[in-house]
Parts: structure tokens; sequence; C-alpha cells
């Protein structure tokens, strides 16, 4: 026994706690049997990764988050974790061996306490691993990569289920467009079928948000939107569900792809440039919200749908009270699709699906969550795609958390007024033509100067 650990009066120090100590931090179980030199060889290290790991989470979950998503910080993360761990393990197994040898660690208690708390260090160093992999492989899912629907070469039609490689650098934003600081990003819902040769973009939704001041535009554009002028100044007859899907399949008059196309139209009417994208997988959205344990919403009114018909079990029908409800995936997809019942319409769906995309962030900060973080990243990055560039997340984060704060987020849907149905006899079954007069007003209000209408003179 050292002469230190006589004067603090510690006559036979455990292995035990020894190793509980260098558990808890690098060290303490060395300095406990008396030798200070070792305990600080350990715990120095472990304490510049942590003073290190504090800055870093200085600025929340989500920026950190958001730095992994940078394949290099999430590789050196992986490293430094496994570092962490070894060296964990290894104050821990020269602690316990400290007090009364190498032998003590093969005694019964001493050996249950060693094993236990180094499977505990191999879970938790595990589990960290896991989310810094998960990170490391889904900024190649969400980033680089566009799934079928997204933008095929000109010369290629891309069937459903097939993928295309998209250039990010890509944009459809008008050359003409003026400078700005906006983030405006269009949200597509991709509702694909096997009856079905194409999908359709059932959901169609842009969120602009001006960075400087915090303020946010929602606005859901119907799919039953038909009969609009484009930008190049041709006129489109059907309806804005199946530009996407047309301008795939045929790139000799839209040579930029599928989902460009749409964005740069949507642009367009609305009045501001769309310069990113995220196309959503809706099958997958509900496989994502069954990952983090459904989400809780507030129905406004009681749903009744006889004819839905998305249920994987061949169900047919869905039907909600009004109230707050609890939803899992399918059910969540459900009051996203359903469109059919009394006093249904696009617009009520488009309204729920905002209250959804809410909910679904709502859920996602919830910590409880932590320990299935891996799975919840790996179902995220399957469902969505983008050409969103990294750089700019931590912008729409900031404005996120200033929109949240100051309540400025503005929700639209482009029905009524902003949209009526055409003349009856009108080729195409049901439409909805927009009033060009009452949109640009729209877009003055909530884009100012900024909205191409002003520019022209509404």
């Amino acid at each position: 026994m050292s002469a230190t650990t006589k004067r603090r009066g510690i006559s036979h120090p455990s292995p035990s706690v020894a190793a509980s100590l260098s558990f808890l931090w690098p060290g303490l179980g060395q300095w406990y049997a008396g030798r200070p030199r070792e305990a600080a060889i350990f715990a120095i290290p472990v304490a510049v990764v942590f003073m290190v790991g504090i800055a870093w989470l200085a600025n929340g979950v989500e920026q950190a988050i958001i730095d992994l998503l940078v394949p290099a910080v999430a590789l050196t993360f992986i490293l430094v974790v496994v570092a962490d761990g070894v060296w964990r393990l290894a104050s821990l197994l020269h602690a316990s061996q400290l007090p009364r040898g190498r032998d003590a660690v093969r005694q019964p208690p001493t050996n249950a306490v060693v094993v236990l708390l180094g499977v505990v260090l191999l879970v938790s160093h595990t589990w960290a691993v896991a989310v810094g992999w998960s990170l490391f492989q889904a900024s190649g899912r969400l980033f680089p990569a566009v799934a079928a629907a997204a933008s095929p070469a000109p010369s290629a039609v891309v069937a459903p289920g097939s993928s295309a490689s998209f250039d990010p650098s890509e944009s459809a934003v008008p050359a003409s467009a003026e400078p700005s600081n906006r983030i405006t990003v269009l949200l597509t819902g991709i509702d694909k079928s096997d009856l079905r040769t194409h999908a359709l973009t059932d959901t169609l939704l842009v969120v602009s948000v001006d960075p400087d001041t915090g303020k946010t535009a929602m606005v859901s554009f119907p799919r039953d939107i038909a009969r609009f002028t484009m930008s190049n100044g041709d006129f489109y007859p059907r309806k804005i569900n199946a530009l996407m899907s047309e301008a795939n399949q045929h790139p000799d008059r839209f040579p930029e792809g599928g989902l460009p196309t749409l964005q740069r139209e949507l642009g367009y009417l609305l009045g501001v440039p769309i310069q990113y994208f995220a196309a959503i997988d809706l099958d997958g959205f509900a496989d994502l919200i069954d990952e983090v344990d459904g989400v809780d919403i507030d129905n406004p009114r009681a749903i009744n749908d006889p004819s839905y018909g998305g249920w994987t079990d061949g169900r047919v029908g869905f039907r909600l009270s009004a109230g707050p409800h609890h939803l899992d995936g399918q059910t969540a997809l459900a009051y996203a699709r359903s469109r059919r019942g009394p006093g249904d319409n696009d617009f009520t769906r488009a309204r729920r699906q905002q209250q959804l995309i809410a909910a679904l962030r709502a859920k996602l900060t919830d910590p409880t969550l932590l320990p299935r973080l891996p799975a919840i990243i790996e179902a995220g990055s399957t469902v969505i795609q983008t050409n969103f560039p990294h750089e700019r997340l931590n912008e729409m984060l900031d404005a996120s958390r200033v929109a949240e704060d100051n309540e400025s987020i503005t929700r639209v849907v482009l029905g009524p007024p902003y949209a009526r149905n055409p003349p009856q006899g009108t080729p195409g079954g049901y439409q909805l033509v927009l009033d060009l007069e009452r949109l640009s007003k729209l877009s003055i209000d909530l884009f100012g100067a900024e909205s191409r209408y002003a520019r022209s003179g509404g």
C-alpha cells in the first residue's frame, strides 16, 4: 500500500470502488488508489475532449446534428468516440488492478463490477458510434441524390422506383431574379403506387423563410390547380400534380427534368424564386412517424372518408373524431392523404399536412427518443431527398427558432378566394384555376418588393 493512500486514511482500497470511480471519470480510480501521476495521465485527455464537447454542444443538439451531417465531422466524431471508449476501458481495468494486483480482477465481486461497467461502456459508445455512422450515411442520401421522381438527365425517362443523379448546383431560379437572403424550399410529397406508371406530387408545399427577420410563409398548392400560364409563356392545361411526371417523360419539352421544372413553375406562380426542393416519400413518412412513436395533433373537425384506401392491410375508409389524437404512421398518412369525406377537400388536407409537419418537428426534439436516434436518422434519410445545401442549414435552423419565438409563421392554402372552378363543361374533370389578381396581392403581402408581381406592377 502506498504512502499516499495511507495519508488519505484508506487502509484497504477496494478494486471495485477504484474501477467504479474510473468508470465515472478516467483517473479517479487511480487517484483513489494513491497513484496521482497515473490519475493525471488518464484524466487530462478525457477532460480536453469533455471541454471541446461542451463547447460544441453549447449551440444545441440540433446544431450538433447539422454539424455531423458533414462527412468529415461525422468520421472524426466516430474516431473520437471509439478512442474515448478504449481509453475509459483501459482506465477502468488499470484502476481495478492497483489495490491488490491483477488477481483482484479474477475475484467474483470485482470481476462482476468490471464486466458490468465494461458492458455499459460498450453499449453507450456503440450507440454514439451508430449515431455518427447514421449521420455519415444520411448525408449521402439526403443531399447529392434524388429519387425517381426528381431530375433525370435531359435524355432520360425515369421510371418509378428507379434513381437518378441530380446536380445540387442546378437551380430553377430565373436568371433575372434579384439577389436575396430569402430561403425558399419546395416540399413535395411523392405519392407512388404499384397501380400507376408515374408518381403524383399530391403535396406541394412552399416554405419561404427570411433569415434576417425569421418571418416564414408556408403556402400549399392544391393538386387540382390547372390551366395556368408557365414562365416561358406556354399554357399548361392539365393539373399541376402531373407536371413533374410529364416533364420527366418529355425531356424534349422540359430539358431541366421533373422537379426543377415543377420548382420553377411554382416559384413563378407564387412570385418568388424557389431555390431548393425536398422530396418526401409519403409511404416512408409513415415509417418515420412510427420510429418516433407517433405524433400528437388536434384534429379541428371530424373526418369520415369512406373511400380512403391507403391502408397496408387492405382496409377501406378513414374516420377520426375531432379533438386531440396520438397518430401512428399509417393513421398519420391517412390524415395527410384523406380528402373525400364530407366537407373535406384539397384545402383541408393541405392544412392537415402543414399541421403534421409541425407535429413531427416538435416530436423530434423529445429527449426520450435519444436511444432510438440512429434508427430515426436512418428512417429520415430514406424518406427525404433534397438539393438544399448543407452550408445553409444553420441559417434555416436559426430562422425557424426566430419564427417560433415571434410566432411569425403565415400559413396559406391556395383554395378560395385564390382559386376557383372553371366554367362547367371545361374538359379535364375537377380543376381549380388561380385568381392571379388575388394571388399577386398575396405574394406582395408575403414577400414585399421581392415578389415578381411587385416588380411588374401587380
